[in-house]
């Protein structure tokens, strides 16, 4: 198999493949027996298909020989459990789904599979994605590869996890509050959240084949430990949905810049709402200074709108989507244990959740000003670097959401501070792509995020690409 191992890239993997070095079955026994090796410590895969992933391999190999050049052909590797694929089990760990199996492919999985991709199984994600750790009554708890008695990040917690122990080289997962971005940085992986309409948002959450129910926020992306890979898997499954494929095409643009020394580099200033940890802080500066000396312009800077507002609305938004199943007596019920506890980020949380049409309308037209505000800062600069999130991953928590804490540099402070960093990408819809970010003084990986123009998903991804000679992926010391 040449110099191919566990912790090759997709990109290597493949070219492997096209050189005649490796076959695709001999790929896939490596990866399943890598499976085997390490996965009792982490619980990431949670759905094994070892058959399945083996007579695709014996197909790839056959095709290839045949000249078949599908992008992934033989590549082998995962989807987060909530993506839909036929005859395999999707409940989002939520346990009403858990004997839950659609007959059809969802759109993503179906292009990832008409590409190639072998399928090794299923990752593990919290109960109904609404977490920041991968737990839940169905599949039980993912540990972080880096220290087990932590969370990998979620909801894409297993996909976190395999990738940085080499059980996987690719990954599809989703994100609405960080679920893309914060398993790779708690894990020390690249992810990215794409463009909110590049890739088809359907076939995420059980039981139907549809986008969330507001129709906005919510993607799917890739998880990969190399930036390449992330377009890789990007340039398979973007592109119209059905419906709109009849007559749109998507053609996005090559990214600004090719070399670090023609980038506009903005780094957010301090957030006073939630202030990163020192580690994360002297992350962004190592950062900085290194684009700099390698002739990139940088400065601190941030998009005109009301930062605080943007995050009230981004968090009012989230709750309306995630809540709309409850009834209304417990809705208003939780709303009003919000707003008694005076805090504005509570009070937010709870306008969500008992918001009139009205009103979400009126917050729809501060969304779509800030898209605007957000298209004239990246007239000035061509990416937003900050924190992918407030800290280093934290040790496995329970308990209610809003009873929930961390510590930060001694501090304690609500769990909800996780969302802050991710959701700026989020709520008007931008690209951001994370990169690994060195460590803190624990030896936990830190996390660093590169925010883009709308539809400019290249210009982010090629970014995170520049920056590995700077701090790249690094196998966690117990799984090298």
């Amino acid at each position: 198999m040449g110099n191919i191992g566990v912790y090759s890239t997709a990109t290597e993997m493949l070219g492997a493949l096209e050189r005649g070095e490796v076959t695709s079955v001999e790929l896939v026994e490596m990866q399943l027996a890598r499976i085997d090796e390490v996965d009792g410590d982490l619980n990431a895969i949670v759905v094994d298909t070892p058959d399945r992933a083996r007579e695709a391999a014996r197909d790839a190999d056959r095709r290839r020989a045949d000249g078949d050049t599908a992008p992934l052909l033989g590549l082998p590797l995962t989807l987060k459990e909530s993506t839909r694929a036929a005859g395999l089990p999707q409940s989002a760990g939520i346990p009403a789904y858990a004997g839950f199996a659609p007959d059809t492919d969802g759109i993503v999985a179906r292009r990832v599979f008409e590409a190639g991709g072998c399928l090794l199984g299923t990752t593990n994600i919290p109960f109904a994605l609404s977490d920041w750790q991968a737990d839940s009554a169905v599949y039980g708890r993912t540990n972080n590869p880096w220290d087990l008695g932590r969370s990998p990040g979620g909801s894409t917690g297993g996909g976190g996890a395999a990738l940085a122990t080499g059980m996987t080289p690719l990954e599809i997962g989703s994100d609405i509050g960080g679920s893309i971005r914060v398993p790779a940085a708690f894990c020390g992986v690249y992810g990215h959240r794409p463009t909110e309409t590049a890739i088809p948002r359907s076939g995420s959450l059980p039981p139907h084949d549809l986008d969330n129910p507001a129709a906005i926020m919510g993607v799917q992306g890739p998880l990969a430990r190399s930036a390449a890979d992330l377009e890789l898997m990007f340039d398979v499954v973007a592109g119209p949905v059905r419906l709109e494929d009849r007559a749109w095409r998507l053609e996005v643009p090559p990214a600004r810049h090719e070399t670090l020394d023609g980038f506009r580099v903005a780094v957010m200033p301090d957030i006073p709402f939630a202030t990163p940890s020192r580690a994360m802080r002297a992350s962004a500066d190592s950062l900085a200074g290194f684009v700099s000396d390698a002739g990139a312009r940088v400065g601190h800077a941030m998009p005109s709108f009301d930062a605080e507002q943007y995050f009230h609305d981004y968090l009012a938004t989230l709750m309306l989507i995630t809540t709309q199943g409850l009834s209304e007596d417990h809705r208003r019920s939780a709303a009003e244990r919000m707003i008694a506890t005076g805090d504005p980020t509570e009070i937010a949380r709870a306008r969500g959740m008992t918001m009139s049409a009205a009103d979400f309308l009126q917050l729809l037209d501060r969304r779509e000003a800030a898209r605007w505000a957000w298209d004239d800062f990246f007239e000035e600069w061509d990416v937003l670097v900050c924190p992918t999130a407030i800290d280093a991953a934290f040790p496995h928590t329970e308990g209610r959401f809003d009873e929930r804490t961390l510590e930060i540099d001694g501090e304690t402070v609500p769990y909800h501070h996780m969302v802050v960093y991710p959701m700026w990408a989020i709520f008007a819809g931008q690209p951001a792509t994370a990169f690994p970010g060195g460590l803190d003084p624990r030896g936990l990986p830190l996390g660093l995020q590169a925010i883009g123009p709308y539809l400019e998903d290249r210009t982010t991804m090629r970014f995170a690409g520049l920056v590995e000679e700077w701090n790249g992926f690094v196998p966690p010391p117990a799984f090298t």
